[in-house]
């Protein structure tokens, strides 16, 4: 039996393929939606109340949600979604794929996720508070096709 002890939560990383990585689209506070799940449909027998059959029909998805403080319009992820959803259709979405891992103590992945052709579907930026004493916040929520563990 190998030794595996539980990841944490808290040290992620968050990639997106075929760009360069930068820091300011790399970052993020909290990343969330990953599920797979088959959707079912109920099947009633004629005869037979004790149950009823759940026939499978398609694979879906969560939408990923990436969170993170609020970054200048220079980011190539401000840039692609502004793209995607303030373009109203007269450019090209274009997919992207990324991998999102759990790091160890030392920064080695030990679950890594490569979710393929994400594109944004909603960018949030939080309500304003004078009253509290923190970072503005922008939520971007990215539909998916795939989503593979790798490890």
């Amino acid at each position: 039996m190998e030794d595996f002890a539980p990841p944490v939560a808290f040290h992620f990383s968050v990639s997106f393929t075929g760009s360069a990585p930068k820091v300011d689209d790399t970052a993020f506070q909290e990343v969330g939606g990953l599920e797979t799940r088959i959707e079912t449909t109920p099947l009633q027998e004629g005869g037979e109340n004790r149950f009823q059959h759940q026939l499978p029909e398609k694979v879906a998805h969560s939408n990923l949600t990436l969170k993170r403080a609020l970054t200048g319009t220079s980011s190539g992820l401000v840039t692609w979604c502004k793209s995607c959803l303030e373009g109203g259709f007269g450019t090209a979405i274009v997919p992207k794929d990324l991998v999102v891992s759990l790091l160890d103590e030392e920064a080695n992945p030990v679950a890594t996720w490569a979710v393929g052709n994400a594109f944004p579907v909603k960018w949030t930026v939080a309500g304003f508070d004078a009253m509290k004493n923190e970072l503005a916040l922008e939520t971007v929520e990215l539909a998916y096709l795939t989503l593979e563990r790798k490890l």
